[in-house]
């Protein structure tokens, strides 16, 4: 078993008040590999505390150009062990290599982008009355409280907390205690590189303890939150008690909206991919495939092919998926999937799990459903894992109907070559992000990424998450 890991409170490893621990599971095999922390409302407070002395004495005193530089050497610091935070993450969250690099260098992207756009958070002038000038800046909320999920901890980590951080903010981050260790990594990496101590501070530990914790101390001025929609609302009433304002991020249901003139040739390995990607376990995967009814049986015999071409495994040997994250997560989805047995809702197709992987470790294979009604659950609620739900539609109407015939509104893909249809596709869907001909899974860095409804409010990513780690403030100057 491995050193125990601690938390990371002012550049410095602390163990828990409590002195308990949590036991890391490794997904691949379903065992215990390491301990982390269970943090307590009482670590919560040494971190806040640890962040305000920072933010008051230092960090919101910086020049935005010195910031911009410390997050500069950070993101080449990740570059440099992306290696090292790969193979954290491959094990800890069960993610094959080539995934877990990918999350590793974007997280190096995300802190390389908020460290060009430090020094361009720019207030404005307002023409007003004869006599007074008028102008507004952008102020950091000071110390800023981030409740980061499993599925994506590096990246949503680096949306989430390079943009605090650059806006000026200090930051207390609680990762889901199924997946902290690269975030621990990249702490020292801060440390390391010269952020001053309480700038960036993570506590690991159960969001019932730790994270609610996080979510009601009074010193926390801003929160982030990515995960279900039920924690959101929690999140959302404890912020209002003291009118904190939060930034929510609560999942989808997104469709893949087909067209018979769509290319199938891009349509079928983009679809397959917004599905298995991270096991599924992604808020925008592309869960619902809306097929025009001329090409249902051809499109649905091709992403059938293609299902069952993909292999399950384990992380190390970095097939198409790897395990999910836990057992618990894994019986979420044989209940789904139970309950589609039960209602008679036809399978098309299925991956396949090498024999190699362990029977202890928690996988699934993929798995293409059809003709599953608008009203299931399969067609409403997030699975959170590689299960595609197939439906046919007559028409833009009837497509649109379904498209926004859930509570959530993330993303949406749209196939086809018709440009007028592809406007107002565009305009008729309640999504954040929209794709056409094409399928992001969440976009770039660059890319401003929220949801309407149930999918939360606020943005990340982008120029614009910057908006929302800070406030506006007008100054209003008679000089006569």
């Amino acid at each position: 078993m491995a050193t125990m890991q601690f938390h990371s409170i002012a550049n410095a490893p602390v163990p828990s008040s409590s002195g308990r621990t949590i036991a890391v599971i490794d997904p691949s095999d379903g065992a215990q590999y390491d301990e982390i922390q269970r943090g307590t409302p009482e670590d919560i407070d040494a971190a806040v505390h640890a962040a305000r002395q920072c933010y008051d004495a230092v960090w919101h005193k910086l020049a935005p150009a010195e910031r911009g530089r410390l997050l500069m050497r950070l993101s080449h610091a990740v570059a440099e062990n992306a290696s090292e935070l790969t193979a954290i993450e491959q094990r800890d969250c069960g993610k094959p290599t080539r995934q877990a690099r990918a999350d590793a260098l974007a997280l190096a992207r995300y802190f390389e982008f908020y460290a060009g756009a430090c020094d361009k958070l720019h207030g404005e002038t307002i023409p007003y009355v004869e006599g007074t000038s008028v102008l507004t800046w952008r102020e950091p909320h000071g110390v800023t409280g981030h409740i980061v999920p499993w599925n994506y901890p590096m990246q949503i980590f680096g949306r989430s907390v390079g943009a605090a951080l650059a806006a000026g903010n200090a930051c207390v981050v609680k990762p889901a205690e199924d997946a902290c260790l690269s975030l621990l990594r990249v702490a020292q990496l801060a440390a390391e590189v010269g952020f001053p101590a309480g700038a960036l501070n993570i506590v690991t530990g159960y969001g019932h303890e730790a994270g609610d914790a996080l979510a009601r101390h009074p010193g926390i001025d801003h929160i982030s939150f990515t995960g279900s929609p039920g924690v959101g609302t929690l999140i959302q009433q404890i912020a209002a008690e003291r009118h904190c304002p939060v930034t929510l991020e609560l999942g989808g249901k997104s469709p893949q909206i087909v067209f018979a003139d769509a290319d199938l040739d891009a349509v079928v390995p983009a679809v397959v991919n917004a599905i298995v990607q991270n096991a599924g376990q992604t808020c925008s995967a592309g869960s619902r495939v809306l097929i025009e009814r001329a090409i249902y049986e051809p499109l649905l015999e091709r992403l059938g092919r293609a299902f069952e071409a993909l292999r399950v495994g384990p992380a190390a040997m970095d097939l198409d998926l790897g395990p999910l994250i836990r057992q618990s997560q894994q019986q979420r989805v044989w209940d789904f999937l139970s309950d589609a047995q039960v209602a008679g809702i036809p399978m098309v197709a299925q991956g396949t799990v090498v024999d190699l992987a362990p029977e202890t470790g928690f996988y699934q294979a993929p798995t293409l459903l059809r003709d599953v009604p608008p009203g299931h659950r399969l067609a409403q609620e997030e699975v959170f894992g590689p299960v595609l739900a197939a439906l046919p539609f007559e028409g833009e109407d009837e497509a649109v109907q379904l498209a926004n015939g859930t509570a959530f509104g993330l993303v949406a893909g749209v196939w086809t070559r018709d440009g007028a249809r592809q406007l107002r596709m565009a305009r008729r869907i309640r999504a954040g992000q929209v794709f056409i001909n094409n399928y992001g899974a969440g976009g770039g860095v660059e890319l401003p990424f929220g949801g309407v409804r149930s999918s939360g409010h606020g943005r990340e990513k982008g120029f614009e998450a910057l908006y929302g780690f800070t406030t506006l403030k007008t100054v209003a100057i008679r000089h006569g």
